[in-house]
């Protein structure tokens, strides 16, 4: 794994020429007719496509519930036991995140107030491809499920051998309400715009690839959506008190995702620094998922090397990663130091993989450096607030000539007269 001694001014400059997002105009092309065709053609599109991309094909989309609970009766009883405990941890963490909405009448004749409404219907979109993902329908399921939303579906790419059990399981064990057999922009199309077998629901979440990304740009503003997920991303900061061994699993750990994943570590330590690259390269050697982790250490990973601990927060926050591990004595009292990241890990027993599955904070996460204005998904994406207020006569009579004067210095004298015809002035 690389090694990169530079000032940080010119490491800052590195990471933002690395993290600029361009979208290849193909891909563009190509999702935009996509999309089209969904919309035009329904079903039938969905099935051409399916037949094109993942080689299945489809009579019916939707899963039946019995092939869903033959799926939760035949999975090996440990996974079973450790997808409830991830269940429980979730739950107890989200839960926390529930608001409340709230009535102000301080005033006399004058009451304001919002309330929360969940939304109605929520589509996940669940990867398939090189990897299962149950984890990912337990992070955005039941967050759905505690807002209080009604409908929860799935799309997820179909697979010739069944969609994995574990999947399955996760998706009952979470109360989704459907599963559809469908992956890659058609099917974020499908949810966005409704087909004869797929319901248009009102926000699309979950990751997926550069296909699924662009469509959910595309159809941004026709329906909500979480956020417009990147490769994974890990980043450590760490110094010679830590682990080399261990920060090296941990840097491959992101790095299996995706070949455009984004390994990297910020220490002040050159030696901690030349043993980790030792470390990763011999690592490597015996990962099952040794063509995907490469790519990505090589292409996209790095390790910097900076003179202080300040500097390291000032880097990692200029790259504001999507998962980022302090290892440094008494991580604690760093927390302050960290602006943009979507989840922090304290201390040699956090190890990114936690938060992947079982601690209960989400890992649908910001990446690409969008942590520096977005959130991990929460219960919070699942709700909409509408505000209200109501005012008697003598109320609005305080306040009516501040309304007509702003209404008319901006030229609606509509505005103004709406108010005046409260106090018998009314207009011919």
């Amino acid at each position: 794994m690389k090694i990169v001694q530079k000032s940080l001014n010119e490491l800052e400059k590195m990471v933002q020429m690395k993290t600029r997002q361009l979208t290849d105009p193909k891909v563009v092309e190509s999702v935009s007719q996509i999309i089209n065709d969904v919309v035009e053609n329904g079903d039938q599109a969905l099935k051409k496509y399916e037949q094109k991309f993942d080689n299945v094909n489809i009579d019916n989309f939707k899963l039946s519930q019995e092939t869903i609970d033959q799926a939760y009766q035949a999975i090996d009883p440990d996974v079973k036991n450790a997808l409830l405990l991830a269940k429980r941890n979730i739950v107890s963490f989200h839960k926390k995140e529930l608001e409340n909405g709230f009535i102000d009448s301080e005033q006399p004749g004058v009451i304001r107030g919002q309330k929360l409404v969940p939304l109605q219907k929520v589509g996940l979109y669940v990867p398939g491809g090189t990897a299962a993902y149950p984890s990912t329908i337990l992070m955005s399921a039941l967050p759905a499920k505690i807002a209080g939303v009604k409908q929860v579906v799935i799309v997820t790419p179909p697979q010739k051998d069944g969609i994995s059990k574990a999947v399955l399981a996760a998706a009952k064990i979470a109360g989704v309400d459907a599963i559809y057999q469908v992956g890659g922009a058609q099917a974020i199309a499908a949810l966005a715009y409704g087909t004869k077998s797929i319901p248009r629901v009102d926000k699309i979440v979950g990751p997926g690839n550069v296909f699924v990304a662009t469509a959910k740009k595309q159809v941004f503003g026709q329906v909500a959506i979480d956020m417009v997920a990147g490769p994974s991303e890990i980043g450590i900061i760490a110094d010679d008190s830590a682990d080399s061994k261990q920060l090296a699993a941990d840097l491959l750990s992101q790095a299996e995702h995706d070949k455009l994943a984004r390994p990297i570590l910020v220490t002040d330590s050159l030696k901690l620094a030349q043993s980790v690259s030792e470390n990763v390269d011999s690592q490597l050697k015996v990962l099952p998922r040794l063509e995907i982790a490469s790519a990505s250490v090589q292409n996209k990973g790095f390790i910097a090397v900076v003179e202080k601990v300040e500097d390291m927060f000032t880097l990692m926050n200029t790259v504001a990663p999507e998962h980022l591990e302090i290892q440094l004595e008494n991580p604690t009292q760093y927390l302050n130091s960290i602006k943009n990241t979507g989840s922090v890990f304290l201390g040699k027993y956090a190890s990114e993989p936690l938060g992947d599955y079982v601690a209960g904070p989400n890992h649908i996460l910001p990446t690409g450096g969008t942590a520096r204005f977005s959130s991990p998904l929460g219960v919070y994406d699942f709700v909409k607030r509408t505000s209200f207020i109501q005012y008697t006569k003598k109320a609005l009579a305080k306040e009516a000539q501040a309304i007509t004067t702003l209404a008319r210095v901006e030229g609606l004298e509509g505005h103004a007269r709406a108010i005046e015809s409260r106090f018998d002035k009314y207009y011919d």
